[in-house]
């Protein structure tokens, strides 16, 4: 009886993984999707990559199926893009039918849709509109983001300073530094690094940074109606996620005892002033909610991207003395030591400036952008992907084109600089994403840029 069970069992789980592949093949030839490998049931091509270098196995997937290939990540069906031109045929020449925002259950569990970065449609729209205005055109106030930004370089300067010479861990000072200037953008409000309610969203910052790239909430992503019931380390994200939120309700409950809209002070001002305009407006986008999800989303996009670009820096100076050397060099030249540098610099600090966009380029940051999708049932190129399906843009295919930047694998700020040692642009240059949301982040969020 029990050899009877084992093969009953053995049959039943083989007919159905032939249903599904089944189902599968005839589905992909009735939607027409790119070309991939066959999924497994429930866990779709996991096995096929490697899930200590996921960019890698994109890359050599690519290799065998092309720039534009159907993967399953798990039972969801994802489309790759690899190389620039797939990327920019997507996010830029089609970029209204790619501008939907994939799914990221862990995520939208804890924010529901609202702010600015896992949003969708109209509303995704009005929040990335008023905060490029606010960022960008209004200045905040008397001091503008610049002002902001050199303020605290001198503060950490200072921290440094207080090390006496002696050796130290410069993490954590790297890390308040970008993190007091979203504080400052969002509270007009800039914390000692010892300040105990600093250190707190400190902790909760990179604590979420850190769950949300952790095996558990990989797994979460992949399976969410069944991890949603089991326990782990994906629950504490979430509350750490809330968190984070009370800590900006907290500020913005102070914002609305002294609030004068004649007078905005900051973002959260900005965000009140519009609030009370459209109070009566039963659809309004500008609420509280979106209000705290916004402020988490500032500093999520502001303060891990600058800190590791930050940390990396230093160790590229230290392992590249030659390179040290040339941007010291340019610095004092142009700078001098008796003044903060500032944006009308930048035309003049050309290797420096190199410098800074090879940090980025060379550690892909993000090897793949957050996850898009199609808002309607969309051709591209010789295929047709059905509505909501997600799209994955993989940056690290752009940033290590080896036509675009030769020997890619090795750390060279000539890869941004002429024949003639000026700052050379290319629009291989995606860090962070895209179009649209290139914008949005490179130009308004991460201060280094």
């Amino acid at each position: 009886m029990e050899l009877l069970g084992v093969t009953t069992l053995a049959l039943v789980i083989s007919v159905t993984c032939l249903i599904f592949i089944f189902l599968w093949t005839k589905g992909q030839k009735a939607v027409r999707l790119p070309p991939g490998p066959t999924p497994l049931p429930v866990i779709g091509n996991i096995l096929q990559l490697n899930l200590k270098d996921v960019p890698a196995s994109l890359s050599k997937l690519a290799e065998q199926y092309g720039p534009v290939y159907t993967l399953y990540l798990g039972p969801r069906c994802t489309v790759v893009l690899h190389g620039y031109d797939a990327v920019k045929e997507a996010l830029i020449n089609q970029g209204d039918e790619f501008h939907g925002r994939g799914r990221f259950p862990i995520i939208d569990n804890a924010q529901k849709g609202y702010g600015l970065i896992f949003s969708h449609g109209e509303r995704w729209k009005l929040m990335r509109r008023f905060s490029l205005m606010t960022l960008r055109n209004f200045g905040m106030g008397k001091r503008s983001l610049e002002e902001r930004v050199q303020e605290e370089a001198r503060g950490l300067l200072q921290e440094l300073r207080n090390t006496e010479g002696q050796p130290f861990d410069p993490t954590f000072a790297l890390s308040c530094a970008p993190c007091n200037v979203i504080c400052s953008v969002l509270f007009n409000e800039r914390f000692q690094y010892n300040d105990e309610k600093f250190l707190t969203l400190m902790d909760l910052l990179d604590e979420n940074f850190k769950q949300v790239n952790s095996r558990w909430c990989q797994i979460y992503n992949l399976w969410p109606v069944l991890m949603k019931y089991l326990p782990g380390k994906h629950k504490e994200f979430s509350k750490k996620i809330y968190d984070v939120k009370n800590f900006i309700l907290e500020k913005v409950k102070e914002h609305q005892e002294t609030l004068d809209p004649d007078n905005p002070r900051d973002y959260i001002d900005c965000f009140l002033t519009k609030m009370e305009q459209e109070k009566y407006k039963p659809e309004s986008e500008f609420n509280l909610e979106n209000l705290a999800a916004c402020g988490s989303n500032l500093f999520t996009a502001g303060t891990e991207t600058t800190s590791i670009t930050l940390r990396f820096g230093l160790l590229l100076l230290m392992k590249y003395p030659e390179v040290e050397a040339k941007v010291h060099e340019e610095i004092d030249r142009v700078i001098g030591r008796n003044r903060s540098p500032s944006m009308k610099d930048k035309m003049k600090l050309p290797y420096t400036e190199a410098f800074l966009h090879e940090i980025q380029r060379y550690i892909t940051l993000f090897p793949s952008n957050l996850p898009h999708a199609v808002t309607q049932d969309t051709k591209f190129r010789q295929y047709v992907i059905p509505k909501g399906t997600t799209v994955l843009p993989l940056l690290s295919s752009v940033l290590l084109d080896c036509q675009e930047f030769p020997n890619p694998e090795k750390f060279d700020p000539g890869h941004f600089l002429d024949e003639n040692g000026c700052f050379k642009k290319t629009d291989y240059f995606v860090p962070f994403s895209l179009g649209k949301c290139k914008v949005f982040y490179l130009n308004h969020i991460n201060p280094l840029m």
